[in-house]
Formats: C-alpha cells, sequence, structure tokens
C-alpha cells in the first residue's frame, strides 16, 4: 500500500569533507516541489548543489543540478520508489568539501542521504477516499447518520430542504458496501445525488 510522510524529517551527512543536508516531506505537485527547491537555493547561497526528487502521481522527476548525469536525482528517486511512497519530495543541499567523490561515491551519498532521513520520517498510509451525497425523508435522518458514523464517514455538510441532504467521505474500498446497506435500510426512500 502506498504511502506518504506525516511531516518532513532531516538527515546530514560529511563525507571526505562535503556536506550534505538531506530532507524528505510530503509534497503536493512539481510546482510546489520547484518553488521550495528555489526557497533552499536561496537559503542555502554557499551551497554547491541543491538535488531534488519528487515523487506525486505523474509528476515525478529526478534533477541532478549539476552533478554528473545519474548520480543524484535518479539515486534519490530510486530510494523514494523503493519505499513505496507517494507524494514524496526529496532533496539534498551539497557543500562541497574539496575532495571529488566518484560517481560512485556522490550515487551512495545521495542515497544515503534520503534514506537517512527517511529512518527519522512517520510514513501513513494513503486511503484513497470519495465523496458521495444523497437525499433522504427526515424520518430517515438518524438511520443515515448511524449508517455513516458505524461505517467511519466523515460527514462534509447536512442541508435541512424537503428532504434531509448528506454530503459524506469515506475510503473508497467501503463505499460501495455502504451504499448497498444504505440502499436496503431506507427500502427506497433515499436517493442518491451527483455532484453539485
Amino acid at each position: 500500500m502506498p504511502q506518504t510522510l506525516a511531516a518532513a524529517a532531516h538527515s546530514e551527512l560529511l563525507i571526505k569533507k562535503s556536506r550534505f543536508l538531506g530532507c524528505v516531506q510530503p509534497m503536493a505537485d512539481r510546482a510546489e516541489a520547484q518553488r521550495l527547491v528555489a526557497a533552499l537555493k536561496a537559503q542555502h547561497p554557499g551551497a554547491a548543489h541543491v538535488c531534488w526528487a519528487l515523487l506525486a502521481g505523474g509528476q515525478s522527476a529526478a534533477v541532478d543540478d549539476g552533478e554528473p548525469s545519474g548520480t543524484a536525482g535518479r539515486p534519490m528517486l530510486d530510494v523514494l520508489r523503493h519505499q513505496d511512497l507517494e507524494g514524496v519530495l526529496a532533496t539534498v543541499v551539497r557543500y562541497y568539501g574539496g575532495v571529488k567523490l566518484g560517481a560512485g561515491g556522490l550515487v551512495r551519498a545521495y542515497t544515503d542521504s534520503v534514506a537517512q532521513a527517511l529512518l527519522a520520517a512517520e510514513k501513513v498510509a494513503i486511503v484513497r477516499s470519495t465523496v458521495l451525497r444523497c437525499a433522504v425523508p427526515y424520518a430517515q435522518e438518524g438511520l443515515v447518520r448511524r449508517a455513516l458514523d458505524g461505517a467511519g464517514a466523515v460527514l462534509q455538510g447536512v442541508s435541512h430542504g424537503e428532504q434531509v441532504e448528506f454530503a459524506f467521505s469515506l475510503p473508497v474500498d467501503a463505499a460501495a458496501e455502504l451504499v448497498a446497506r444504505l440502499d436496503e435500510a431506507c427500502h427506497g426512500r433515499l436517493v442518491w445525488l451527483g455532484e453539485d
């Protein structure tokens, strides 16, 4: 099951006088990631490189930022993939220490920076949810509320007009069972509503 991170986590490695500042954090999309990377570059004007990798749906990225091709961004991205993460940005700020690490050394350094940060990170399961809307007669309101509560649905809103309209969210894999249960319990008096 894919996971994301609850909050940002950091690491710091010193390898042959070079300093690697790693960070992993939840990230929704590429535009937000690029803004954060630009802010990191502004915060660390003396850094030689600010490399990053993003896994966010179809918006994956692997950026070497001047390091030899394939030695920073791609290995960082591979660590995220190996951990089955989604919606996560990994960044590593490198301060060059004057000693060249070689391609293999760079791959290990960037991989280790992300892996160390992930060790400190709290991972949370990604639960896909859906929003459903329905309308019922007033006499059915209590029954629907109890069913929603029992299914762990999150009530988004209730409006009282000719009928009681509910909007609620719940995990996608629990939706079909709740719909069937409500249809049966309300004996055809429940109407499922489309999107607004």
